[in-house]
C-alpha cells in the first residue's frame, strides 16, 4: 500500500541529503561544538570504560558481572535509542577514539591523518567484518557469556582500532570500527545533524530523518554492513524457534559451533543476494549504473534493522537493562553499592503486558519497513529513467515484503 501511494504522488526525488534542515541558533552550534562539551563527553565515554574494565579485570568471572550487560546490552542494544535521540555522539564516547587522540597529541601529530592512506577499495569492508565479529562472538560462541571472552574481544577490538588509526588516522574510525559504522547509521534517522552551508560555516540544524538517512556516505562494504545487521537478527530469532530447537535438540555428528556459523553467514549472505539482485535488475541503467544501485540503495535498509532492533531487544534493554544497572553498583561482586542502585527493584513493564508487548513489536517491524520503503523510493527516481522509475522498484517492493513476512514469521516463532 505505501509503495502504490508513493508511486502515484511521488514522482520526483524530494531529499535533499546534509544540505537539508533548519538551523538551530547559532549558541547551540557554539555549545556543541565547544571543546568542554565535547571533552565532557569524552570523559564520559572513558568512565564508562574504566568503571567496565574494574569490573571485567577485577571482579569474578561470573554472570552477575556487569561486563555482560554493558557489552551486550547497553553498548550493542542501548546505543541504538541514544543515537536516534542524540544523533551521533558515538565518536565522541568512543574510547578507542580518545586513546587515539591523547597517543597523537603526545606524539604531536595530526589525528586526522595517518603515515597512510586509506585505500578507497576497503571502504566499509573492515567494519563489515568487525561487526561479524560481535554477533558471532553473542549468538555463536558457546562461551559469550564469559567475562573472559569479552575481554579478549574488546583487547583485539582496541589493538585493531589503535594499529589502524596510527596507519590512516581517523578516517579508519569511519570506515573500520564496527560500532562507529553501526551507530553512525542509526543516527542518520536522527532528527539532529549538521549541515555546512557553501560558505563553508557549519551548523546543528533539525531534520526530516529520511533527509539524514539520505545523506549515508555510499561505499563500497556499505550492503554488507547493513546484511550483517539484518542476517544476525534473523538468526538470533531463528536460533530460538521451536523449528529449529527440535532440529539441533538431539545431538549429532555435526559440531554445532560450525553449523551455528554457516548458518549465521547464510542469514547474511540471503539477506545480500536478495537485496542486491533486487537492486541489480532494475531496466533502464547501464551496466555500470547497475553495478552501482545496491550499494546506493543500501541505506534504505537501515530503517528496517533499526525496528528490528526493538522488536527484538526491547524487553533485554528495558527489563535486563535495569539489571545491568544494579550490578554495576558491584562491580566486584562482593556486595557493594558504589551507585547507589545495588537496593533498586527490577519492574518488568512489557512481560506483565505481552499483548500490548505483540502490537509494539509488530508496530516497529512494519514502521521500518514503510520507511525503508520511502528511502528506497525517492533514491530510485532520482538514479533510474522516469519510464522505469516505478517498474524499476517491483523486484525491491517484492523482497521488502519477504523481509517483513520473514521477520514476522522469525518473531513470533522464537
Amino acid at each position: 500500500m505505501s509503495f502504490a501511494v508513493l508511486a502515484f504522488s511521488w514522482r520526483t526525488s524530494r531529499f535533499r541529503g546534509d544540505r537539508a534542515g533548519r538551523p538551530l541558533p547559532q549558541w547551540v552550534t557554539t555549545v556543541v561544538g565547544a571543546r568542554a562539551s565535547r571533552g565532557l563527553v569524552r570523559a564520559v565515554g572513558l568512565a564508562i570504560m574504566a568503571w567496565t574494565a574494574w569490573a571485567a579485570l577485577a571482579g569474578e568471572d561470573l554472570a552477575v558481572n556487569p561486563t555482560v550487560g554493558v557489552f551486550y546490552v547497553y553498548l550493542w542494544v542501548a546505543m541504538v535509542p541514544v543515537s536516534l535521540l542524540l544523533g551521533n555522539v558515538w565518536p565522541l564516547l568512543s574510547p578507542a577514539r580518545t586513546l587515539h587522540l591523547g597517543l597523537t597529541w603526545v606524539s604531536r601529530t595530526d589525528p586526522a591523518n595517518g603515515v597512510l592512506r586509506y585505500p578507497s577499495w576497503l571502504g566499509y569492508w573492515p567494519a563489515a567484518v568487525g561487526l561479524f565479529a560481535f554477533v558471532w562472538t553473542e549468538l555463536v560462541d558457546p562461551d559469550s557469556a564469559f567475562v573472559s571472552t569479552i575481554v579478549t574481544w574488546c583487547l583485539l577490538y582496541a589493538a585493531a582500532m589503535l594499529v589502524g588509526s596510527a596507519l590512516f588516522g581517523t578516517r579508519w574510525f569511519e570506515r573500520a570500527d564496527p560500532f562507529e559504522v553501526y551507530f553512525g547509521l542509526v543516527a542518520r534517522l536522527s532528527p539532529w545533524g549538521r549541515r555546512t552551508d557553501p560558505d563553508g560555516t557549519s551548523r546543528v540544524v533539525v531534520r526530516n530523518p529520511l533527509e539524514g538517512l539520505d545523506g549515508t556516505p555510499v561505499d563500497r562494504g556499505l550492503v554488507a554492513v547493513v546484511s550483517v545487521l539484518l542476517g544476525s537478527t534473523a538468526f538470533d530469532s531463528f536460533s530460538a524457534s521451536t523449528y529449529w530447537l527440535k532440529q539441533t535438540a538431539t545431538p549429532g555428528s555435526f559440531d554445532p559451533e560450525l553449523r551455528d556459523t554457516l548458518v549465521l553467514l547464510g542469514f547474511v549472505a540471503l539477506v545480500a543476494a536478495t537485496f542486491s539482485v533486487a537492486a541489480m535488475i532494475a531496466p533502464g541503467v547501464t551496466w555500470s549504473q547497475r553495478r552501482e544501485l545496491p550499494r546506493q540503495l543500501a541505506h534504505s535498509l537501515v530503517p528496517i534493522a533499526v525496528g528490528y532492533v526493538f522488536a527484538h531487544y526491547l524487553t533485554l534493554l528495558v527489563e535486563y537493562g535495569q539489571n545491568v544497572l544494579v550490578q554495576l553498583s558491584d562491580p566486584l561482586t562482593r556486595g557493594d553499592d558504589y551507585l547507589g542502585t545495588a537496593s533498586l527493584v527490577v519492574q518488568y513493564p512489557l512481560s506483565a503486558h505481552p499483548s500490548m508487548l505483540a502490537v509494539a513489536k509488530v508496530a516497529f517491524i512494519i514502521t521500518g519497513h514503510v520507511v525503508a520503503v520511502v528511502a528506497a523510493h525517492d533514491r530510485a527516481v532520482r538514479l533510474l529513467p522516469a519510464r522505469h522509475a516505478v517498474v524499476g522498484q517491483l523486484a525491491m517492493l517484492l523482497v521488502m515484503v519477504g523481509y517483513t513476512v520473514g521477520g514476522l514469521l522469525l518473531l513470533f516463532n522464537s
